[in-house]
């Protein structure tokens, strides 16, 4: 029989494959985790992930047990929820919109609207990308009601809530750049390399110069590269050696492959993600469903 916290620690790590992240969510402690994989590794026989410096991978062991448990599981948790639902007589009705600019951040919506459904089967919720090339078109059309993006946001018609997250920022390079080889660079070595870019007239330029800078800390130019429109576009880009581009350190779990390599940026500031919504307010339905988007979301320390 396993125990709550193995079970809990191994289908978050599957999800996050990241040991802190997983503590984070479970709020304990990154070493408790890793004792009580250790402990569910023995139990079973075999690795159920490979770590190294970089990354965690899911064994093909590993798979099959969490393919195993995870209806199991989730079948549990849907039925606590709807005997919560049910005690305290809450209905939601409606449909909530809502946004994300990022597959790590799509993930989280969809978590949190699988548990809204069951909660509030009288609702709907519609989950879209917000493509960077117009990250805030949607919302001022009325097309989202809400949205999980990237800050700095600061613009008079939209409200920045609270933080939700906070991922390492790094830099996306070619396999053969000489920062491929290094543990960690420094912005001050954007200088030494040439920098590909987004380019929108609707991307406001404070969000442009946090991301993607053009000059160092100390003042040195950044050479600009190529100004893609397109996330894809920048990978083509970057695989190709014309370029490198910062970038969300979680991205590799999401869009790595030959050619391409993340480094950590080790003086970068992170990168927050929050909620946007319309500054004349939030319906019932979304205010209900950011309830639940909280409650899974991993904490800010």
């Amino acid at each position: 029989m396993l125990e709550r916290l193995e079970l809990e620690a191994f289908l978050t790590l599957t999800e996050e494959l990241h040991f802190g992240r997983t503590a984070e969510r479970l709020h304990v402690t990154t070493g408790r985790i890793s004792q009580t994989i250790r402990k569910l590794e023995r139990r079973v026989g075999g690795l159920l992930f490979e770590r190294n410096s970089r990354k965690v991978t899911l064994t093909a062991l590993g798979e099959q047990l969490r393919d195993d448990l995870r209806p199991a599981y989730d079948q549990i948790a849907a039925g606590l929820a709807q005997a919560v639902t049910t005690t305290r007589g809450v209905r939601v009705k409606g449909v909530v919109r809502v946004g994300f600019s990022g597959a790590w951040c799509g993930n989280l919506l969809v978590k949190a609207a699988d548990l809204f459904r069951v909660r509030h089967p009288d609702s709907v919720v519609e989950i879209q990308e917000i493509q960077l090339l117009d990250p805030l078109g949607r919302m001022r059309a009325g097309e989202v009601d809400l949205q999980l993006s990237e800050f700095p946001i600061d613009e008079p018609d939209i409200v920045r809530g609270p933080l939700m997250f906070a991922e390492p920022r790094g830099l996306l390079v070619p396999a053969g750049h000489p920062f491929a080889g290094k543990d960690s660079v420094s912005m001050e070595d954007l200088a030494d390399t040439t920098l590909v870019t987004i380019a929108s007239e609707h991307i406001p330029e404070y969000w442009m110069d946090y991301y993607f800078p053009r000059r160092t800390p100390s003042g040195r130019p950044i050479p600009q590269g190529p100004a893609t429109r397109f996330w894809p576009e920048v990978l083509v880009h970057v695989s190709m050696g014309v370029g490198v581009s910062t970038v969300s350190m979680r991205a590799q779990d999401f869009h790595s492959r030959p050619g391409l390599t993340f480094v950590p940026l080790h003086d970068a500031p992170p990168i927050d993600y929050g909620f946007l919504w319309p500054r004349t307010g939030l319906n019932p339905v979304a205010s209900t469903y950011l309830d639940i988007v909280h409650e899974l979301a991993t904490p800010i320390r």
